[in-house]
């Protein structure tokens, strides 16, 4: 395939990935003088390098760049570094260390997360006539976008709290541990709301439900012993390079049957890191020569994820009512958010300072709600303005917790901080971290999750 000029469309696509790389670097050093974490660059850098920024100047400048016969390619490119990005989110996340947090955790986390999806219900409810895109369901719609308003992503809050120093406090705890069980509740959440606006009946939906508990069922009583088998083993053996090969190819093929049932490929390589081993023996070779390689790839390919995205952005075409909206979309998820969260916290006996940073810290959405958005996109379930309003709802959500975080000045020797340090936070999102930045540098501190 060429492109117009003659030339071959593999090597606009390689000189693309080029551009991609270097602007992203460039913005995650500004972001980090700004004290932002890097996602929040890499989201920049998609929405400039598309019409709301590039597309203003002369000449068409993102369509020449990146030509729709390109566009495929690169899609496949993001693609594979999202499924091992998810992969990676779905190994850290080791729920057993969830237990014996008691029940102000769990009611802390199901309000974070009940309170923004029922104003985000009301939300969706009054977008739908002007944003449902054409053959979606009001039921579809409205699931889909309270479950996105629902969402506090994880491995940017990990950063979030280590930057700011807040491991060793009750809110930084507090907050991993909600979000961590706010995570899965979202990703099943998800799951449903994807069967029903890809089904095409009743029937269909049963079958992909039934598929979906028959596929989730073998992952936990067969494939999951038995990796933990084979992992044990080849880290006794120290045979990691043939180790990396059977990961690599469980988490593809699972994202491939994710597929064939009918839910998104992600759901597969999540769902293949759940039931990764979290303390194998040989625990440093295996972070070393497994995780570590996985994490350089998706912190290269990543970005790219950011571009195709960027793509379908187009700030300037939303108009006065969209501006309106979008205000809607911002103030449902911001106050949804701060009132199921920094509420809870206040009466769990946290100071108001503590509490805000609490909601400011489970306000951020980052990387997971563009991956949540990106499948709504694909799926046809909100049009291309909903779309741009959703993903800069994001990018603000996220910028503000850093600002906010600096304002309340919460850590353990802040005014009005009550009560003693509370026991380390688990790290179970430091090797994202390294992904987030593209970095590939996890602090030594840290075994494999």
């Amino acid at each position: 395939m060429a492109a117009a000029d003659g030339l071959p469309m593999e090597a606009i696509v390689m000189a693309d990935v080029a551009i991609v790389l270097l602007a992203g670097a460039v913005m995650v050093r500004l972001s980090r003088r700004l004290h932002q974490p890097p996602v929040v660059a890499e989201i920049a850098t998609g929405i400039m390098l598309g019409p709301s920024v590039l597309g203003l100047l002369p000449g068409d400048l993102p369509a020449r760049i990146f030509p729709d016969g390109g566009l495929p390619m690169l899609s496949a490119i993001a693609q594979v570094g999202l499924v091992l990005f998810m992969f990676l989110a779905g190994w850290e996340l080791d729920l057993t260390r969830l237990r014996g947090q008691g029940r102000t955790v769990g009611s802390m986390a199901g309000l974070a997360m009940a309170v923004p999806f029922v104003l985000g219900l009301g939300a969706a409810a009054l977008l739908f006539g002007a944003h449902g895109a054409d053959g979606v369901s009001a039921l579809s719609f409205v699931l889909y976008l309270a479950t996105a308003f629902s969402i506090t992503a994880f491995p940017v809050l990990a950063r979030i709290i280590r930057d700011s120093r807040l491991s060793r406090t009750r809110v930084g705890t507090m907050a991993m541990a909600c979000a961590a069980i706010g995570d899965v509740v979202a990703w099943c959440v998800l799951v449903l709301v994807v069967a029903i606006a890809d089904a095409s009946g009743v029937g269909q939906f049963v079958t992909v439900v039934a598929w979906t508990v028959a596929y989730g069922t073998g992952m936990a009583l067969i494939v999951r012993p038995v990796l933990h088998r084979v992992v044990r083993r080849a880290a006794r053996r120290g045979d990691t390079a043939s180790l990396l090969i059977l990961i690599v190819s469980g988490v593809f093929l699972s994202s491939y049957a994710t597929s064939w049932i009918g839910i998104h490929a992600i759901f597969g390589a999540f769902a293949f890191g759940l039931i990764m081993p979290h303390d194998p023996g040989g625990a440093a070779e295996l972070h070393e020569h497994v995780a570590t390689p996985l994490e350089r790839a998706a912190g290269i390919l990543l970005p790219v994820f950011f571009v195709i995205t960027g793509l379908s952005v187009d700030i300037g075409a939303l108009g006065t009512g969209g501006l309106l909206s979008l205000a809607l979309v911002v103030g449902a998820a911001v106050v949804g958010k701060f009132a199921g969260a920094a509420i809870p916290a206040r009466l769990s006996g946290m100071s108001w300072r503590e509490a805000g940073a609490f909601g400011a810290l489970m306000n951020t959405r980052g990387l997971t709600e563009i991956v949540i958005l990106d499948i709504g996109r694909e799926l046809g379930l909100i049009d291309a303005e909903m779309f741009t309003m959703m993903v800069v709802m994001a990018l603000l959500t996220t910028t503000m917790a850093g600002p906010l975080l600096r304002v309340l000045r919460v850590g353990p020797a802040a005014p009005g901080a009550t009560g003693p340090p509370a026991a380390p936070a688990p790290d179970l999102a430091a090797h994202l971290d390294a992904v987030a930045s593209g970095t590939g540098r996890v602090p030594e501190t840290r075994g494999p999750a």
